[in-house]
């Protein structure tokens, strides 16, 4: 969100509705237990030859290792990951 306010023609509009909105919102830190996650989801991903994009495996691992489930209309990513529970609501 925020590389998008960034490179908008409304940069300054932008980034204060992104931090009105994600104030709402419980945002979880992205500390070691996610990355081990992350290590695990890449690494299986990798041996199965079946790689996606990295910041989709940050956030399937994040998810995963909080017990997390990732809602999304990009299922073809993140159905792929080992334990990564997704859902898509549109």
């Amino acid at each position: 969100m925020h590389y998008g306010a960034e490179k908008s023609a409304r940069r300054t509009e932008n980034l204060s509705a992104i931090e009105h909105f994600v104030a709402r919102l419980d945002v979880l830190p992205f500390g070691d237990k996610a990355a081990a996650h992350y290590g695990q989801v890449r690494a299986e991903l990798e041996r199965a030859g079946t790689p996606c994009g990295p910041h989709d495996m940050q956030i399937g691992a994040h998810a995963r290792s909080e017990g997390l489930i990732v809602v999304t209309n990009n299922m073809k990513e993140f159905v792929r990951m080992p334990g990564v529970r997704v859902e898509n609501w549109v």
